[in-house]
């Protein structure tokens, strides 16, 4: 429930029950004319598109955080050592000489994994080990979703994720902070990053729950 009293989604749809409805109503995208879609949705970056598989979103950040440290995007903005199906992937990138160390975690058996490492040094007193941690519950991230189509391996995984990696090279913009749209948004309601406005609708926080007991 947002802060407004209304349900922030009514309903959600999973890419297998969307490819069926698509296939009831007889719908066939080959024989579909072009054309443009509404511009709010429409334009996506490939710092987007790759989130749907694991490390994709650690890859967006950093390729921001580049930015926001040097003030400019970097040459190459592929982060390698987000990428592939390991379970955990740790890594750090050193960027204008400030080291920004990041683990990946995908399916919530590695999770722990994570933060164990977190506790050890926080118990030990000692410098947290990373700076940003990615977790995906689903294997593979989105790609390997629950609600995508059944009879996923990690070799389909692989080429999902890939296609989204070829989607984001071919992109007009390739970092989140390019998309104009999301720069409009910003310049003409929600203010700036972190501002009272886009804290209070774009943000949320966590309340500490008991252990559920069936």
């Amino acid at each position: 429930m947002a802060s407004s009293g209304y349900n922030d989604v009514d309903v959600s749809l999973t890419t297998r029950e969307l490819a069926r409805m698509i296939k009831q109503s007889g719908i066939h995208f080959h024989g579909i004319p072009e054309e443009q879609p509404d511009h709010l949705l429409g334009a996506y970056t490939g710092a987007g598109t790759i989130f749907g598989a694991t490390g994709g979103v650690m890859e967006a950040a950093l390729r921001t955080a580049y930015n926001l440290i040097t003030g400019s995007n970097p040459t190459r903005v592929d982060f390698q050592a987000t990428r592939g199906l390991d379970g955990v992937k740790e890594g750090k990138t050193v960027i204008a000489g400030h080291e920004v160390r990041f683990a990946v975690a995908h399916g919530l058996g590695n999770v722990e994994t994570v933060l164990t490492r977190v506790r050890e040094a926080r118990d030990a007193g000692t410098e947290p080990p990373y700076h940003f941690i990615e977790v995906m519950a689903c294997p593979g991230g989105c790609v390997g979703g629950g609600g995508q189509p059944y009879g996923v391996t990690d070799d389909l995984r692989a080429k999902r994720a890939a296609g989204l990696y070829q989607e984001d090279q071919g992109g007009l913009w390739r970092c989140s902070h390019d998309n104009p749209y999301i720069k409009k948004l910003y310049e003409d309601f929600l203010g700036e990053p972190l501002g009272h406005k886009s804290e209070q609708l774009l943000h949320t926080t966590y309340t500490p729950r008991p252990t559920y007991k069936r």
